[in-house]
């Protein structure tokens, strides 16, 4: 696997080198090397308890390497102050908690911490940028409503908000589509799209679903036991091969005719014996 690297060959911002790391004695993600590609989306899949979600958090150092180390801006991030971290990069955990009654508007409030001072508590920048975080995840009308209080697709909407409050140019989402029907995860991808796009953001997220992953990825990383097998545009990546290799699954990759995008259709025995047969068949 090689090294995602600017246009300048300097490695990028976010990267991990060599890392093993695990709970307790033992090891999930087992001397991983990878740079998360600057100015890009990327999306990490692989089968459960491969690591993925792992990884994320010792990229975000919530979790310490027993070897190795994750390197942000040239330096290693265990250096790092705190606060000097969550103006860099923002995560967004698989099953975030709030206190119980905690308004919308004061979750999506708390992104503005690292960005905050003893001198300074709050200020017209920090309200400028709730209210755009706010109407960028469509909660605005939430604002006043007690995140315990809101449908699943609601909260993730709203724990989204928080996240981009924070204004950090890394973020790093982990399964951002949770408890999402379909039409909201499409929404909330999309504006995940818009994001890099627009404002220029640097975003890893962990996926689940293949096709979600190839639609909206400029680089999907495939991770098996602990490691990164491969790397690459989702086309070049997800192939028949390796969805019967990592994943286990018998499926066709086609072509979707408006993207050009792979399209993971998986085989079953099952569905086919329930298809009615052709009356020319039958005869």
């Amino acid at each position: 696997m090689t090294s995602s690297h600017g246009a300048s060959g300097a490695p990028s911002r976010l990267g991990a080198e060599n890392v093993t790391v695990g709970y307790g004695a033992r090891p999930v993600v087992t001397d991983l090397t990878f740079d998360v590609p600057d100015g890009q989306v990327t999306s990490i899949i692989g089968p459960n308890g491969c690591g993925k979600s792992t990884l994320l958090r010792t990229l975000a150092r919530l979790l310490k390497p027993t070897s190795g180390h994750v390197r942000l801006d040239g330096g290693r991030i265990a250096d790092l102050h705190t606060r000097d971290i969550s103006q860099r990069l923002a995560l967004l955990p698989q099953s975030p908690v709030a206190p119980e009654g905690l308004l919308v508007r004061d979750l999506v409030g708390r992104g503005r911490h690292p960005h905050q001072r003893w001198f300074s508590q709050w200020s017209r920048e920090d309200e400028a940028v709730v209210e755009s975080a706010l109407e960028l995840t469509d909660t605005t009308g939430l604002r006043d409503r007690p995140l315990d209080q809101l449908s699943g697709g609601q909260r993730q909407r709203a724990w989204i908000a928080m996240t981009l409050a924070q204004d950090t140019e890394l973020l790093l989402l982990d399964e951002p589509t949770t408890y999402l029907d379909l039409a909201h995860q499409v929404e909330v991808l999309d504006l995940v799209t818009r994001l890099n796009r627009e404002r220029g953001r640097t975003v890893v997220m962990v996926l689940h679903d293949l096709n979600l992953a190839a639609r909206y990825s400029d680089v999907v990383v495939v991770m098996k036991d602990g490691v990164v097998v491969t790397q690459g545009r989702p086309g070049a990546v997800l192939t028949t091969g390796l969805l019967a290799d990592v994943f286990g699954l018998d499926a066709d990759v086609l072509d979707d005719p408006r993207t050009g995008l792979p399209i993971v259709v998986p085989t079953s025995s099952a569905a086919t014996a329930a298809l009615p047969i052709p009356a020319a068949s039958r005869q």
